[in-house]
């Protein structure tokens, strides 16, 4: 039977979009299902804050009167206007193993990037990459954390057989915070002369204090990693957006700024307890006993993913990065979290990579971003 592609135009459409993962990956995997409710709100503009600057159309491949497929295609003007070009791109990729699949759905997203002026896709992301981004490539056996796809194998293998190449490789760090005796001794030093050298002291964020210091986020992450691939920069609207996320994740003990004496921010580390581990317990619903888990949720998580560490470039000399990397080990020790994932992390970040190093850690996952001239 041919493969026939359909936008998504109904809530029916829709509930086939977010479902399809659930049958493709549910049974005898380590792939985790997240909450079906906000699949459905981060898909719709009225909630999603990247429909202030991008605009995107959802697919689905059916055969024989069932969903085999889906596919996103979007454009970010954000991202066009900061990197001076008319990429593309697609993302929420999901599909049977069959190439007839793949290769429709790879169509669909290239023919509606090229229909509003595209040359250029890349992908798979969610729909930036700020959200899940990129093909899992190394780590198969390993539990996604809060904001991480899982794929099977098959993914990157068909993927690279229909002809996208790699773009670039995303690392995760594995780390446990238990073994602090691999941590290097230049990193102990530099954190012990923060605060009496520099004149730096790192604080706790509060929730009144959330919203506020994410618009020192917001700035430092504009300016230390606009030169990564794939950078966005962060606008209001995104940030508003996202301190409603993080106050549903919100631990006191990881949020943390570092200020200089006159109050000045010049880093920041957002560290996510992996809600994943509730999540799998939830199963994709808060009803009936979803909701239970959530409650419990400091009972039951026991590992971290470092989702942004950052330090604004005049300052990364002062050792910043090293006070953030010890406090860390320190809140370990009085919490249930012992070990965590930094990342992601380019694979051509040469200097965030050795500070993994110095820590002890190992790289236990690789994910790959595709791409395809139009």
């Amino acid at each position: 039977m041919s493969v026939e592609l359909r936008p998504v135009r109904s809530l029916s459409d829709r509930r086939q979009f977010v479902n399809l993962p659930f049958r493709l990956h549910a049974t005898g995997t380590p792939w985790i299902p997240p909450l079906k409710v906000e699949r459905h709100l981060f898909l719709r503009p009225r909630f999603n804050a990247f429909f202030k600057h991008g605009e995107a159309e959802l697919f689905l491949a059916w055969r024989d009167g069932r969903v085999v497929g889906r596919v996103s295609a979007q454009l970010d003007r954000h991202f066009n206007d900061f990197h001076d070009n008319a990429w593309g791109m697609f993302g929420f990729l999901e599909f049977e193993e069959d190439p007839d699949v793949l290769a429709g759905l790879l169509d669909a997203a290239a023919g509606w990037l090229r229909e509003h002026g595209r040359d250029h896709m890349v992908g798979p992301m969610d729909f930036t990459m700020n959200d899940d981004a990129g093909v899992l490539i190394e780590g198969f056996n390993r539990e996604p954390m809060i904001r991480q796809p899982w794929q099977p194998p098959y993914y990157h293998v068909m993927l690279e057989q229909a002809g996208l190449e790699k773009a670039v490789d995303l690392l995760m760090w594995e780390l446990r915070m238990s073994d602090k005796e691999k941590i290097l001794p230049v990193i102990r030093k530099l954190a012990a002369d923060l605060e009496p050298k520099h004149e730096i002291r790192i604080r706790k964020m509060t929730r009144r204090s959330l919203r506020r210091d994410l618009d020192a986020f917001g700035q430092l992450w504009n300016e230390a990693w606009s030169r990564n691939w794939g950078f966005v920069p962060y606008t209001k609207q995104d940030l508003d957006a996202y301190a409603q996320e993080l106050h549903l994740v919100f631990d006191r003990e990881w949020f943390m700024v570092a200020e200089t004496a006159t109050g000045e921010t010049v880093g920041v580390a957002i560290t996510i307890p992996d809600v994943n581990q509730v999540l799998a317990r939830m199963k994709g619903r808060l009803l009936p006993f979803g909701w239970w888990h959530y409650l419990r949720r400091k009972r039951i998580i026991d590992r971290c993913r470092i989702g942004f560490l950052g330090v604004k470039p005049a300052y990364q000399h002062t050792g910043v990065a090293a006070g953030f990397y010890m406090e860390h080990f320190a809140v370990s020790e009085v919490t249930r979290i012992k070990s965590g994932e930094g990342g992601w992390v380019l694979e051509s970040n040469k200097g965030l990579n050795r500070g993994m190093e110095a820590l002890g850690g190992r790289i236990d996952k690789k994910y790959r971003v595709y791409e395809r001239a139009l």
